[in-house]
């Protein structure tokens, strides 16, 4: 059969995931957890937990379907979601915003994310800046949205940007800065100079900041900023976030949207022709977790460092040069002592090696980047204690490749 037209090339082809002849490929993380599978060795590869979320929050979708809320959602979210979510803000972070303008409830971050880069890139010129690595979606939605997708490295091995490299990344022809803090994959977390550059180069080129706050509540040695909160962001803010990662529950896939009304209504007009509403079951019982007691939010935090500083350890011990994370699951090793060049060959021989997975840091980063990262590692500390123990013990007995 003859190449099939269509965007979805450009989509696959900004991910990473067209093939020579021109057939599209698997994620990594798809590939990597067949292998994990195929293999038995431990997934700390992708980023899903092992364990369930808050049972309050479990029971809170059973008895909304015992109920009967089975059927199409409203547009923007039911009406106690979006009063959950501008409580959220105002608790955590003093934001206040119109429930009913200001929120939209969407199909996880990464609908989210979909429609807002939809929504607002308006031509093959605009530009849409990233830090590089970044989560794979971003670059499949800004290639389907027609823009120009322009990284700026993060440096190994605390992965901050160097500001005069932003700079000159961020041009009139930039249409959005899309911020994800904490950051997946290398688990950093901006610091303030770098949020503040940010938000004086979206004035000064009349700029969109958009961000990817998913880990929000995994933030190790917190609070966590939002650039909203920052002075003369809200303005040009959208800001982005979920209840997967806060909640162990990545499966219901409800998240939101929140910023200028207007923005907001713009993200509405394409998402709303992409799934129109998600779950209706899950809203209900999502607005109980964000009203949940702080001491829910501190612990999530608190459980996730040790997890990671457990994780490190093993790492550690194994001969990995180890990045520490500053929030979200993930933690970032340099598998260079331990004689690789290539972290792609090097992951897909871990789980022979050792019975563990990990993902390559080059799948997050663009061909012209690649050998910045070429034997970086991502490993997921979002696992069960036992789990990351068994890993830490599997990695120190590492036979020699």
């Amino acid at each position: 059969m003859h190449q099939l037209p269509g965007a979805w090339q450009r989509t696959a082809r900004g991910a990473g995931l067209l093939a020579p002849d021109g057939s599209s490929v698997p994620t990594i993380f798809a590939e990597m957890s067949a292998l994990a599978a195929s293999t038995g060795a431990l997934n700390l590869g992708q980023g899903f937990p092992d364990e369930d979320g808050p049972e309050p929050v479990i029971e809170a979708a059973r008895d909304a379907i015992a109920r009967g809320v089975n059927q199409y959602a409203p547009g923007r979210g039911f009406p106690d979601l979006l009063s959950a979510v501008a409580e959220h803000q105002r608790r955590f972070y003093g934001i206040e915003l119109d429930p009913q303008r200001e929120v939209l409830i969407t199909v996880g971050a990464t609908e989210a994310l979909a429609a807002t880069l939809l929504a607002l890139v308006d031509s093959p010129d605009d530009e849409v800046v990233v830090f590089e690595p970044y989560y794979d979606s971003y670059a499949a939605c800004v290639a389907l949205s027609g823009a120009k997708l322009v990284p700026v490295p993060l440096r190994w091995p605390a992965f901050q940007p160097d500001l005069e490299q932003l700079a000159s990344a961020v041009t009139d022809r930039t249409r959005v800065i899309l911020v994800n803090d904490p950051h997946n994959p290398t688990g950093s977390v901006f610091s303030r100079e770098v949020l503040d550059e940010v938000v004086r180069l979206a004035h000064r080129h009349d700029a969109i900041i958009v961000t990817d706050e998913v880990y929000e509540h995994l933030v190790f040695n917190g609070p966590h900023v939002p650039i909203a909160t920052l002075p003369g962001a809200a303005e040009r803010t959208l800001s982005i976030s979920s209840a997967g990662k806060t909640f162990s529950l990545t499966g219901w896939k409800t998240g939101w949207v929140t910023g200028p009304s207007e923005l907001v209504s713009a993200v509405l007009a394409v998402k709303q022709f992409l799934t129109y509403v998600g779950g209706s079951p899950f809203q209900p019982a999502i607005a109980v977790g964000l009203r949940l007691p702080d001491a829910f939010f501190a612990s999530v935090a608190s459980e996730m460092a040790a997890k990671a500083a457990l994780l490190g350890t093993g790492l550690r011990a194994a001969g990995f040069d180890v990045s520490s994370p500053g929030g979200s699951y993930f933690t970032v090793v340099d598998a260079a002592p331990l004689g690789a060049d290539d972290a792609d060959a090097f992951c897909r021989e871990l789980p022979a090696r050792a019975g563990v997975v990990g993902i390559p840091l080059t799948a997050f980063v663009s061909p012209a980047h690649r050998d910045q990262y070429a034997t970086l590692v991502r490993f997921a500390a979002c696992k069960k204690v036992e789990v990351l123990a068994e890993a830490a013990q599997r990695l120190a007995g590492m036979t020699v490749a």
